[in-house]
């Protein structure tokens, strides 16, 4: 079974074994941006500029960065063995949706979002931009100790389908090299920056890294322009069904608190927040 609304997979790509890919991150330099300034114009997913300001840093120091690093087979936990490269959403046939978190902005506002998931019993998939990781090295085991899928969302979530193949690539290194540090593991999961889609390209040097599959969505909840909770809670409701893969982001005050109203709704459709790796389970 596929899932994606997308053209027919021709062929799943596969997962490079530790030499090949070590020698394809290490041979490629990954490209930095100075925190403030990565973080003071991060995009939303649709393109549109997000409006949370960074707190300021809370790391005392930095990851080791090695030249060169294997990284681990995706997954936190590991995704199905055969997928199309993208997905747009999972099974239609089954009471599960895909809560899915663009991962950047304030701490408090994360912990806010990953709280009430877990006071409700819901997991959430969060796609984490690499800078974003560096400034606060310690959610990435926050988020998995809360029992949610942790991906990759590039790291500096940049235009990445405007991007050069040495620029996209270093892009898609950049934060699984700091995953692989921060928890052992490349992700789960990578998403595509400041786009819905992934370009051809983007598609074969996520799998390069060691992604087989890029996550993108059939639900834009619209977070990301603040249009308020309301607005964000009827958004979700009003278009969610099984199977539906929605796109949210950590840094907005209004989406962490139209979240435990999208969580009641869920509830009163008979629908469970699940990560993606669970709802695109066989």
């Amino acid at each position: 079974m596929k899932y994606g609304d997308g053209p027919p997979e021709t062929g799943s790509p596969s997962t490079p074994d530790d030499a090949s890919t070590a020698a394809a991150i290490g041979r490629r330099p990954v490209l930095r941006l100075g925190a403030a300034a990565t973080l003071g114009t991060v995009l939303g997913c649709s393109g549109e500029p997000e409006g949370a300001a960074p707190e300021p840093a809370a790391r005392t120091s930095a990851p080791t960065r090695p030249g060169t690093v294997t990284p681990s087979p995706p997954g936190n936990a590991a995704p199905p063995a055969r997928l199309p490269a993208e997905v747009r959403h999972g099974p239609r046939d089954r009471p599960q949706v895909a809560l899915t978190f663009h991962g950047a902005g304030p701490v408090r506002l994360a912990e806010d979002v990953l709280a009430s998931a877990e006071r409700s019993g819901a997991r959430l998939t969060v796609l984490a931009v690499g800078s974003w990781l560096e400034r606060y090295p310690g959610m990435a085991r926050r988020v998995l100790s809360g029992g949610h899928d942790l991906g990759n969302h590039t790291q500096n979530h940049l235009d990445i389908c405007g991007m050069d193949e040495e620029a996209a690539h270093a892009e898609i290194a950049g934060c699984a090299t700091l995953l692989r540090e921060l928890t052992g593991s490349i992700g789960s999961w990578f998403r595509p920056s400041a786009t819905q889609q992934a370009t051809p390209l983007v598609q074969k040097l996520s799998a390069r890294v060691g992604y087989r599959t890029c996550l993108s969505y059939d639900l834009d909840s619209r977070d990301h322009t603040d249009p308020g909770p309301a607005a964000v809670v009827a958004t979700v409701l009003d278009s969610v069904r099984p199977g539906s893969i929605v796109s949210l982001h950590l840094g907005h005050p209004g989406t962490a608190m139209a979240l435990p109203e999208i969580l009641d709704g869920l509830r009163r459709r008979r629908l469970r927040a699940v990560t993606v790796t669970e709802l695109l389970a066989r």
